[in-house]
């Protein structure tokens, strides 16, 4: 197996189990093996091959990257190798300047390196000595906040031997503020967590659950739907890559149509069940302590703050004292989530001691998925739901909208052709119709023609009934917010949702038992709403507490890209009948589900029901506009030169920005904006990605210290007044999120400022948003940009981000590390060719659309040839190695 492979390995189940059988420790050193006839092993990639592949894999962009990165290490370890009887005096750290305040660095600061020749008789000379880097050279400018490496090359002459040679010495420093770095440092050094290994729980003592559970009378029981032990056995051995091909050659359908429908659909659930119950464990803790308050055992869990791992009342934890016989469990029941702690409810057996240590296990909570392994095994499945094609098509023209303009109750899009022909359509549309589709790009208002449209049902239909749903609760409680004047609206919640967390003015529209909890009213008095709003996943609560299939004429799905495809069921297929007309509301160029399982991702679960159906003939947009759906292309959120970017790049360039004028300016000709006319703003800082104590989440002290910078800049601005609820700041990494969130504290400036992930701004809008994309990892060339940047090299994540903002946009990274991946290149040329760039400068060409070679390869291979030039060799071996495979075709360019 390859280097990276060899820690998770002996982590592994699989690995402990045979280690357990032969009575040996897990804990192994790597052996290499004895290369197999016929194969040759590459050193550079740590990987066995056969000699049929050989020649093949040496021109592989990934050893290429790998060859010519061992290539410079070696080089440069040479280089800073004391010769010739001269040697250059630093630091063990090399030439580091430490952190410099700004002003210090305005004025610059000096480090003395002392050059001494320790051979009486020789004769040397310093010819020249110069900083390596090209983007680099100079004294950075007083905004240019960060760390900076580099390479300071001392080239000497022997003038008796009439020989030159190359010492070399590394220079780093940080400009920025010692407070803010202390305060930012990492508060323990990273250790990730041990995934341990699990024996079955044999026997497991009951807890009490929670009176919340019991808040909601279901008359139809969720089935139990364990994960199939064949499918279990398959997705516990091999390669990612060989468990998907066994899935699709001897477990899932060799087709998706109705008839097979709910079979593949609960094999992708089972697969990513797997993945969450398997993700689950990296959380166990192996001696907790439990302290104890009347009837609850209060457990502190690391990471609850974060949500790693996420605890809501009713999960169940299973708590095994120690020195307890193998497999006895007790469970608890969870009753009370605090910040740090959870509250505990075991059976009256649970043999407690102050000063005793516990074994304490997080099992996952799957009703979820039991609702939708429910809505997967109901009988209806037809294909003009599933599956629609050409022959669902009404032939007829698309409806009117004169009809319906008069009864429009936002007049705004009575003034908004493609808004009023989707409501007009949907309105009209007859009953057993194909789903209809609204495609709504970033702020062209598809939340807002939904609600109309609901609307305009109710109003031509008396008998109509609507279930409105969305994927998260924000977006749930959007829809229900426009139906406020409305006591035919109902909100319905999960019991274990918290009541802090629910708009005070959804709560009328609410129902609560005698104990306080969510709940539902009697089947015959929730019959006579005529909306009900709900989250996908708990929208199967009507099928359970007793509606009949049907008794929705209507049902919505709002943000329907961002649900897995059994969510979107799970809101659907229980409650849906030949005549039940179904909407979809989003944009498949934005968030989609988030899924856990590669497997399960790479056979279909990351693909949302609204994708799927956007890919078939009948969603063509010239074909079905104003029968099966409507693109909407008028924004009404952005600057134009914010949402150029992205208009070009996803959506066609057929969004038109329609904005206020007097928002979307507001910071046209803002004093900090490099370009007056062009409110987009990257700063270039290299920084570095940390990480501390368990949290795998990254943050970057550096990105952070710019984002503040800006901040104040912001809140004293006098022309151009921004509140703090107009700002958001967007961050890829939680971590980064909460030191964002502190630092803003401790500065006492925009305390109310939102700091968040991508996801929860996914809906959202700022008239300010800024953007801290935290990597900034040196590895460059030995990774691709899937394994450098993460899930930073998203597209639709990317899109998303960008498209937030309303009248500013600033973009807070690392341009080199950001520039392998070739949307982010695109993206980062944007704002270089509008004179939009701040920070360290641009270190390519930003008018070649196919630049294939990154400043971190053109460096690496200048400096090779520096050191042959230098040492005077004939031998060109590196140099022409290095040059030749720069110059291959293709070598280095990123996949489009």
């Amino acid at each position: 197996m390859s280097g990276t492979s060899w820690t998770p390995h002996v982590r592994g189940k699989r690995h402990s189990r045979a280690a357990a059988s032969q009575g040996v420790s897990p804990d192994v050193e790597p052996e290499e093996e004895a290369v197999k006839p016929g194969h040759t092993f590459c050193n550079v990639c740590a990987r066995t091959l056969p000699q049929s592949k050989w020649n093949n894999h040496l021109t592989t962009p990934q050893h290429v990257r790998r060859m010519l990165f061992a290539n410079y290490e070696a080089a440069f370890e040479e280089a800073e190798k004391n010769k010739h009887g001269t040697t250059v005096s630093h630091d063990d750290d090399g030439v580091n300047f430490g952190i410099t305040e700004v002003p210090n660095a305005q004025q610059g600061v000096q480090i003395i390196v002392k050059i001494q020749n320790t051979v009486p008789l020789a004769r040397i000379t310093l010819v020249d000595a110069q900083l390596a880097l090209k983007s680099h050279r100079g004294t950075p400018p007083h905004d240019h906040l960060g760390r900076y490496n580099d390479r300071i090359e001392f080239l000497f002459e022997d003038t008796v031997l009439h020989k030159s040679f190359a010492i070399v010495r590394p220079v780093k420093g940080i400009v920025g503020s010692q407070a803010d770095h202390n305060l930012l440092k990492p508060i323990a050094p990273y250790v990730p967590r041990k995934r341990t290994a699990r024996d079955p729980e044999k026997d497991v003592v009951p807890g009490v659950p929670p009176p919340a559970l019991g808040a909601i009378k279901y008359v139809v029981k969720l089935p139990q739907a364990e994960i199939p032990k064949r499918i279990a056995d398959a997705l516990s051995r091999g390669s990612p890559s060989h468990i998907i091909n066994f899935f699709r050659t001897s477990i899932m359908p060799s087709v998706l149509n109705s008839a097979t429908h709910g079979r593949y659909m609960k094999t992708l659930i089972w697969t990513e069940e797997h993945r969450m119950e398997h993700d689950l464990q990296i959380y166990d803790i192996p001696d907790a302590r439990l302290t104890t308050h009347g009837k609850y055992y209060f457990l502190e869990v690391p990471g609850l703050a974060e949500k790693r791992p996420s605890v809501l009342v009713g999960d169940r934890i299973l708590v095994q004292p120690h020195g307890q016989d193998g497999g006895r469990w007790f469970e608890g029941h969870v009753h009370l989530v605090r910040q740090v702690e959870v509250g505990l409810y075991f059976h009256g057996s649970f043999p407690y001691d102050g000063n005793r240590r516990y074994h304490v296990r997080f099992k996952l909570n799957r009703i979820p998925l039991m609702r939708q392994h429910q809505a997967l095994d109901t009988a209806f499945d037809p294909d003009r739901v599933l599956f629609p094609s050409l022959q669902h098509l009404v032939p007829a023209a698309p409806p009117s909208t004169v009809a319906v303009r008069p009864y429009i109750h936002n007049r705004l899009i009575a003034q908004n052709a493609a808004q009023l022909q989707a409501v007009a359509s949907i309105a009209a549309k007859p009953m057993g119709s194909a789903p209809f589709v609204i495609f709504g790009p970033p702020g062209t208002g598809k939340t807002v023609t939904m609600v109309e449209a609901i609307r305009q049902v109710l109003r031509v239909n008396p008998n109509a009934r609507v279930l409105a749903c969305a994927p998260s609760n924000s977006a749930a409680d959007l829809i229900a917010s426009r139906f406020l004047s409305s006591t035919e609206l109902f909100r319905f919640y999960a019991v274990s949702r918290r009541r802090e967390l629910v708009p005070d003015n959804l709560l009328q529209h609410t129902h609560t038992n005698s104990q306080g909890f969510f709940s539902v009213p009697q089947v015959s008095q929730l019959a006579q709403f005529r909306v009900v709003v709900s989250t996908c996943g708990s929208a199967s609560f009507a099928f359970g507490v007793g509606l009949p299939p049907g008794h929705f004429t209507h049902i919505f799905v709002d943000e329907a890209a961002q649900a897995t495809e059994p969510e979107t069921m799970t809101a659907m297929k229980a409650m849906t009948t030949p005549s039940t007309q179904v909407v979809l509301s989003g944009d498949p160029k934005q968030l989609g589900p988030i899924i856990r399982s590669s497997v399960a991702r790479d056979l279909g679960l990351g693909v949302s029901y609204l994708e799927r159906m956007m890919e078939r003939d009948l969603y063509d947009e010239h074909r079905g506009s104003g029968k099966t759906l409507v693109k909407l292309k008028r924004n009404f959120r952005s600057h134009e030169t914010i949402l150029n970017f992205s208009n070009e790049q996803f959506y066609g360039s057929d969004l038109r920005a329609c904005g206020p004028k007097r928002v979307i300016d507001s910071f046209v000709g803002w004093k900090e904006l490099p370009n007056r006319k062009f409110p987009v703003i990257f700063h270039a800082v290299c920084g570095k990605d940390e990480r501390e104590a368990s949290s795998p989440s990254y943050f970057n002290t550096d990105e952070i210290l710019v984002g503040k910078n800006y901040i104040q800049k912001l809140k004293a601005e006098r022309r151009h007044v921004v509140a703090d609820e107009e700002i958001g700041i967007i961050t890829p990494y939680n971590a980064q999120a909460r030191k964002f969130r502190d630092t803003l504290k401790r500065a006492n400036v925009g305390t109310g400022i939102k700091v968040a992930s991508v996801e929860e701004f996914q809906g959202d809008e700022r008239r300010v948003i800024m953007l801290t994309t935290v990597r900034s990892s040196k590895e460059l060339l030995t990774f691709d940009a899937k394994h450098t940047l993460g899930f930073v090299a998203n597209p639709r994540r990317l899109n998303v981000a960008i498209t937030r903002a309303k009248a500013l946009l600033i973009v807070i990274g690392d341009p080199l590390v950001l520039s392998i991946d070739p949307l982010w290149r695109k993206f980062l040329n944007y704002v270089a060719l509008n004179n939009g760039w701040r920070g360290i400068p641009i270190s390519w060409d930003p008018h070649a659309p196919n630049e294939i070679r990154d400043q971190g390869v053109e460096d690496i291979t200048d400096f090779m040839q520096r050191m042959q030039s230098y040492l005077g060799s004939d031998d060109q071996s590196a140099h022409d190695f290095a040059e030749s495979q720069v110059n291959a075709e293709g070598v280095w360019r990123e996949p489009e």
